[in-house]
């Protein structure tokens, strides 16, 4: 009965992060939330670590067609010169550019987060940050497309993907905001967005490898990991192509009226 209610748990967990993750509502919060609300601590270092690759892996899925265009195109240019490939290999320039404010804040200030900004009402008035910042973006309908992007746009995407590793705020929801608000399309925003989401993803991986190879309960936990890793990935997937059926309909705000509900809610009760 035991093994069973444990496997529930983590199970229930990698739920609640495959389905939070995509979406602009910041998984690390609700993770935050429902311990909180259950009185439930889940145990073991390297859970966080093996969601965050289940959702990676639902975002190779969806993208992987951008993903063979552009490691093709971009050999292509590298080899060629050629500028019909010139567009793809600058998306990666770009993408290589966004990720580095957020590897190195991560590295100088993970100690700090951990240590301050891991409270509960941190994370209520987080989400609400969160909540406004998709509000302003909710009608912004951009222009540029792949081909049109700039290392400015690159840079500023990069730095709100950094403010992200608050809890509270929404990955993917400061990076669409920002993705936006320099004039994006939606599905350039979108794209670009979780594009950016795979470095960062496996970089946390490659450091955190250390921690997962000395995790005195991963022996003991490998099952329930395994489990909440397979619901993990199947609810990011289906998350993340919902996000995209929303961001093609223009329905942001419904994000934001979240936000701005459960945010409150955090801070007044628990």
């Amino acid at each position: 009965m035991d093994q069973f209610f444990l496997l529930l748990k983590y199970a229930f967990f990698g739920f609640v992060q495959g389905i939070t993750e995509p979406i602009p509502i910041s998984s690390s919060g609700h993770l935050v939330f429902a311990e909180k609300i259950l009185d439930i601590h889940i145990e073991g270092f390297s859970f966080e670590v093996f969601m965050n690759f289940a959702s990676l892996l639902a975002v190779l899925v969806i993208y992987r067609e951008d993903l063979v265009r552009l490691t093709t195109n971009g050999l292509n240019f590298t080899m060629t010169r050629d500028r019909k490939y010139r567009a793809d290999f600058m998306f990666i320039v770009y993408l290589i550019i966004g990720t580095i404010p957020a590897a190195v804040i991560g590295i100088v200030a993970e100690d700090f987060i951990s240590a301050n900004l891991k409270d509960i009402k941190v994370v209520g008035a987080s989400l609400i940050v969160t909540g406004i910042a998709l509000w302003l973006i909710r009608n912004l309908r951009g222009r540029k497309y792949d081909q049109d992007l700039s290392i400015k746009d690159a840079l500023i995407v990069g730095l709100a993907q950094a403010v992200a590793l608050i809890p509270g705020i929404s990955r993917s929801g400061a990076t669409i905001v920002a993705a936006m608000g320099r004039g994006m399309k939606q599905e350039t925003a979108l794209r670009y967005s979780f594009l950016l989401y795979i470095p960062v993803s496996v970089g946390t991986m490659i450091l955190s490898f250390g921690d997962i190879k000395n995790d005195p309960l991963l022996d003991q936990l490998l099952i329930p990991y395994l489990v909440a890793f397979l619901i993990s990935f199947i609810a990011s997937y289906i998350s993340l192509k919902w996000l995209i059926g929303i961001m093609a309909r223009g329905n942001l705000k419904y994000f934001a009226i979240y936000c701005f509900i459960v945010g409150p809610l955090v801070i007044l009760f628990m």
